[in-house]
């Protein structure tokens, strides 16, 4: 299944568009993704994701033509002026986002699906220095939260949120929820997470499993305390009846000495 996710984001990001097309829908997919866009100029001359974005469009043709030097010298650039950091050999697909766009890195075998969005701070990076694929792969409609890293070659399937801070290494299935360090996969048992009428940008819905597990800890022990007071029947001592300082005693039970000698 992972092998056909990775191949199936290959074929959308390989899919022949112009590039002006590229250009068009990187721009303007932000409106759908940020209420703060007001206009074309706006997105154009403020917004340094999507500057990282138009800048690896040219990069990453530069890099498959062979122009290597070329490719990394424009890439490092697009760095020092965006502080967003795409190695132009990354397999990028069609209206990435990348939202406020502070320390996002982006690694070279990285490979994403279309309509990805990514918060400040994401790292999509390796786990190897050899030469093979070591970065991650993203599905389509992926939401990762501000501050994730995804480390190693793994993918992650379609409509997948990431929560912020989280670390993710292993293999997500599609529509499901990460959170924790590690990543905690929370399924959602197959219903899909994206808002079918668009983006679904409300990563801030998430579960707390370690939360979670802490009412279920204390839950357990008040009903473990309350079956034990049940259980203990405690025999108060006759003289307690007499004693002025029964406010202040504490029942307990009659040793066996004094309930043989009652016998």
């Amino acid at each position: 299944m992972v092998m056909a996710i990775a191949d199936n984001i290959k074929n959308d990001a390989q899919t022949s568009q112009g590039f002006l097309a590229q250009w068009h829908e990187d721009v303007y997919c932000v409106f759908g993704r940020d209420p703060a866009a007001h206009s074309v100029w706006e997105i154009l001359l403020t917004y340094s994701g999507v500057h990282a974005v138009l800048a690896h469009r040219i990069s990453h043709r530069l890099w498959k033509a062979n122009w290597r030097l070329a490719a990394r010298i424009l890439a490092a650039t697009a760095r020092m002026l965006t502080n967003v950091e795409i190695h132009p050999g990354a397999t990028i697909g069609r209206r990435l986002f990348i939202d406020h766009a502070l320390g996002v890195v982006i690694g070279e075998t990285t490979e994403i699906g279309n309509d990805v969005t990514l918060y400040h701070g994401v790292t999509l990076g390796g786990t190897t220095w050899n030469k093979e694929k070591r970065h991650p792969t993203l599905g389509n409609n992926v939401l990762v939260g501000s501050g994730a890293k995804i480390l190693g070659a793994i993918t992650l399937g379609n409509n997948v949120r990431v929560g912020a801070n989280s670390v993710v290494i292993k293999d997500v299935p599609p529509c499901c929820t990460v959170v924790g360090i590690p990543g905690r996969i929370i399924q959602s048992k197959g219903t899909q997470i994206q808002n079918r009428y668009g983006i679904d940008l409300d990563h801030h819905l998430i579960p707390d499993p370690v939360g979670k597990a802490i009412a279920c800890l204390i839950e357990r022990i008040d009903e473990l305390e309350a079956g034990q007071k049940n259980s203990m029947k405690v025999l108060i001592e006759e003289d307690c009846e007499l004693c002025e300082a029964e406010s202040v005693c504490i029942p307990r039970k009659e040793s066996p000495v004094k309930l043989a000698a009652r016998a």
